[in-house]
C-alpha cells in the first residue's frame, strides 16, 4: 500500500469500504478493523479487548460496536466500552481524501499506558474482575511501575472499602509482596495478581470505611496512649481504639506503635485463633514496603481485629481438662520479675528443649519456658524455638486426621512464625505472651501428630535435583501425595539442590492453583522460617511442612491461572480464541 506521507496510510477505497461495510487490513504491526457506518468510517483495533475476539466479525448498530463472543460494547467513534470488565478498544485517526481511506496506524491514546493501567486496576478491584485486575498487574509491569506502587494501591483500596478492616484479603497482598522477590518474573506479577484478587473480593460488596479522627492534642505521654489503647480493645470499643491509634501515629515513633499494637494483640489468649496477631505483624510488615507514612489509615483498620476477636481464655479447649489459659496467666503476671532475672544472662537452647515443646505435659511445658525466661532467653530465641516446633506440627501431620485438621496445625504454625517476626522488629517482652500462647497451641495440636507422618532424614542421593523438582511438580497434580512430597524435598536437599530453586518451584506450584488464604499464608511462612531457621534441621522441617501443606491442598481448578494466561497472552498480542475453538 501507497504512503501519502510518514503519518498515514492508504488502506481501502471510500466506494468499496462502503459497499462492505467493513474490512481488515493489517498495518504497523496492527490488525485494524474499518467500518462505514453511518456516513462516517471508523477504524479500531481489530482485537477486543476483553479476551481477543476478531471484532471486524461483531455488529454495527446506532453506533455501538458488539463484540459477538461475550457481547462486550464499545461506543464506534471513541472506542469507550459500555461494559467496565471489558476494557476500552483503540481506535486509530482517520482521513478521506480523494475517495481513499487513510489510516494513521499508530492508535490514539488518552493516557500513558502506567496511567490507562492504573486506573483500570482501580476499575478492577472497584468492580472486582479478576480478568481487569490481571490485565493491570501484567499492562503496569510492562510500563516498567514499581511493584511497590502496585502493592500500594492495592493496600489503600482494601484499607477504604472494607468496613470491617484488615482481613485475609490484605494478609495475602503482604504475603505475596514478601515472597514475590523470591519468584521468577512472571510468577511475581502472579503474587500480585493473587494478592490484587483477595483484596478485590474482600471488598465487594462491603460498605466503606469512614475515619475517626485523632485528638488535636499530640503531647499525651506515650505510655498514656498506650494504656488508653489496650483499655479501649479490653472493652470492645472500636472508635475509641482508633482515635487513640491514629494519635499515636503522629505523635509516637514507629517501635513505639508497634509495641503498642503487639501488647493489645496478647492481652488476651490467641485472638482468632492467631489471625488477629498475624493481621497485625502483616499490617507493619506491608508499611516496610509502602512507607511508615501509610501507617495511620493501614493500622487503623487492624482495629476491628482487635477489638471483635475471640478470646480462646473463653473456649473450652483452653479451659478444660486443664486450665492452660490460667497456666499461661501465672507466668505472664510474674514476666517482669522473670526478664528482670535472666536480663545479665545469655541462654542457649538446651538439647532436650525442642522435645519438651512437643511433650504431653502442658505443665513440664510452661515451666520450662518460664525457666528459660529467668535465665536470659529473649522473645526472639523462645519465638523461634516455638515457630520451629509447630513447624514440626505440620510437617508430621497425619493424613488419617479430618482434611480440615489441616487447618488447625496451620493456624499455630503461622501464628508462630508471626510472633517469631515480631520478635525480631522489636524487642518487647509482652511478646513473651505470644510465645506461651504459640507454645500452648503447639501442645493442643499434639494428637494430630498421630501417628506421626515421618519427617526424610538425610540420606545419600545421587538423583539430578532438577529431575527432582519436576517429580515434586507431579505430586501436586494428583490428590493425596502429601508424603511423597515431603520425601522429596528432602531428596533435593540431599542431592545438593539450591533451596533457591525450591523455593521458586514451590512458589509457581502455589501460584498456578485457585490457592486459598491458608495455602497462601503457608507458603510464606515456610519460606520465612526457612530464612531464620538456625541449622539445617528446622530448615529441612520448614520445607518438608510446606511442601505437604501445599500437596494436601492441590490440584484445584486452576481458574485464577487461566484468567492470568488469558490477561497475559491478551498483552503480549497473542490469539486467544482461536487456541480455544480448537480445544472444544
Amino acid at each position: 500500500m501507497a504512503t501519502t506521507d510518514e503519518e498515514f496510510v492508504r488502506v481501502s477505497t471510500l466506494a468499496q469500504l462502503r459497499d462492505e461495510g467493513r474490512a481488515l487490513v493489517t498495518e504497523g504491526g496492527h490488525a485494524i478493523a474499518l467500518f462505514h457506518h453511518e456516513d462516517e468510517v471508523r477504524a479500531v483495533d481489530n482485537r477486543c479487548p476483553h479476551m481477543g475476539f476478531p471484532l471486524v466479525e461483531g455488529t454495527v448498530d446506532e453506533g455501538v460496536l458488539t463484540c459477538h463472543w461475550h457481547h462486550a460494547r464499545f461506543e464506534l467513534g471513541c472506542g469507550d466500552t459500555f461494559d467496565p470488565w471489558a476494557d476500552d478498544v483503540a481506535t486509530y485517526p482517520v482521513e478521506v481524501r480523494d475517495g481513499d481511506v487513510f489510516v494513521r496506524p499508530r492508535p490514539r491514546r488518552d493516557a500513558p499506558p502506567a496511567e490507562h493501567w492504573s486506573n483500570r486496576l482501580q476499575t478492577g478491584l472497584e468492580e472486582n474482575l479478576r480478568l481487569v485486575v490481571a490485565k493491570a498487574v501484567v499492562g503496569l509491569d510492562d510500563a516498567g511501575v514499581d511493584r511497590t506502587d502496585v502493592l500500594d494501591r492495592g493496600v489503600r483500596f482494601g484499607t477504604k472499602y472494607r468496613e470491617d478492616g484488615w482481613s485475609s484479603g490484605l494478609t495475602i497482598l503482604a504475603a505475596m509482596a514478601n515472597v514475590a522477590p523470591e519468584l521468577d518474573t512472571d510468577d511475581r506479577k502472579r503474587a500480585m495478581y493473587t494478592g490484587l484478587r483477595h483484596v478485590a473480593s474482600d471488598c465487594a460488596g462491603e460498605p466503606p470505611r469512614f475515619a475517626q479522627p485523632p485528638f488535636e492534642r499530640e503531647d499525651v505521654d506515650p505510655d498514656r496512649l498506650a494504656s488508653w489503647f489496650r483499655e479501649n480493645v479490653e472493652v470492645r470499643d472500636g472508635d475509641g481504639a482508633e482515635r487513640v491509634l491514629r494519635t499515636a501515629v503522629a505523635a509516637c515513633d514507629r517501635e513505639g506503635v508497634e509495641r503498642m499494637l503487639y501488647a493489645a494483640a496478647t492481652d488476651h489468649r490467641y485472638l482468632d485463633t492467631g489471625h488477629t496477631f498475624d493481621f497485625v505483624n502483616k499490617a507493619i510488615e506491608t508499611l516496610d514496603h509502602v512507607g511508615w507514612d501509610h501507617a495511620d489509615d493501614t493500622l487503623a483498620s487492624l482495629v476491628p481485629s482487635l477489638t471483635d476477636a475471640e478470646r480462646s481464655e473463653e473456649l473450652s479447649s483452653w479451659r478444660q481438662p486443664v486450665d492452660l489459659a490460667g497456666l499461661v496467666e501465672d507466668v505472664t503476671a510474674e514476666l517482669d520479675d522473670l526478664a528482670a532475672r535472666g536480663a545479665d544472662d545469655s541462654w542457649t537452647e538446651p538439647d532436650e528443649f525442642r522435645a519438651l515443646l512437643l511433650s504431653d505435659d502442658p505443665h513440664a511445658i510452661v515451666d520450662g519456658l518460664r525457666d528459660a525466661i529467668a535465665d536470659g532467653a529473649t522473645p526472639e530465641q523462645l519465638a523461634s524455638t516455638v515457630a520451629a516446633a509447630a513447624a514440626t506440627r505440620v510437617a508430621q501431620f497425619g493424613t488419617s486426621n479430618e482434611f480440615s485438621d489441616w487447618n488447625t496445625v496451620h493456624h499455630t504454625f503461622t501464628y508462630a512464625n508471626a510472633v517469631h517476626q515480631a520478635t525480631r522488629r522489636v524487642d518487647a517482652p509482652v511478646l513473651y505472651r505470644g510465645v506461651l500462647d504459640g507454645a500452648v497451641n503447639v501442645y493442643l495440636d499434639r494428637f494430630l501428630n498421630t501417628p506421626p507422618a515421618p519427617i526424610p532424614e538425610p540420606a545419600e542421593t545421587d538423583r539430578n535435583p532438577e529431575a527432582i523438582l519436576d517429580d515434586l511438580d507431579g505430586t501436586f497434580d494428583a490428590e493425596g501425595r502429601v508424603n511423597e512430597a515431603g520425601r522429596l524435598v528432602g531428596e533435593f536437599l540431599d542431592a545438593g539442590g539450591d533451596p533457591a530453586d525450591l523455593r521458586r518451584r514451590l512458589g509457581h506450584a502455589l501460584l498456578r492453583e485457585d490457592a486459598g488464604f491458608h495455602t497462601l499464608q503457608a507458603l510464606e511462612a515456610g519460606f520465612r522460617q526457612f530464612d531464620c531457621a538456625s541449622d539445617e534441621r528446622d530448615q529441612r522441617v520448614a520445607m518438608v511442612a510446606v511442601a505437604r501443606y501445599l500437596a494436601a491442598h492441590f490440584p484445584t481448578r486452576r481458574e485464577a491461572e487461566q484468567t492470568f494466561t488469558i490477561a497475559s497472552r491478551l498483552l503480549r498480542g497473542e490469539a486467544v480464541h482461536e487456541e480455544s475453538e480448537a480445544d472444544d
